[in-house]
């Protein structure tokens, strides 16, 4: 079922405890766009989980000592 333009109308199911706290957060009137939101992040995050796959199967796993010492710097 489509709705506005661009917006797609679904049923889902939620752990009770989840709806709650969505609820809890930002009441009924903002649950839609909360659950939009949180799953526009986790796609983010999946991309970023692919790009990082492909990135260590072409060249490797990223040194820790390396990334500690990045981060060190930046935190200076």
């Amino acid at each position: 079922m489509r709705g506005v333009a661009g917006v797609e109308k679904h049923s889902i199911s939620l752990p009770a405890e989840a709806s709650e706290g969505v609820r809890a957060r930002v009441g009924s009137r903002g649950f839609s766009s909360y659950v939009a939101n949180a799953v526009s992040r986790q796609l983010e995050r999946d991309a970023l989980d692919d790009i990082i796959r492909r990135t260590e199967e072409k060249h490797g796993p990223a040194d820790e000592a390396e990334v500690e010492a990045i981060l060190a710097r930046l935190a200076e």
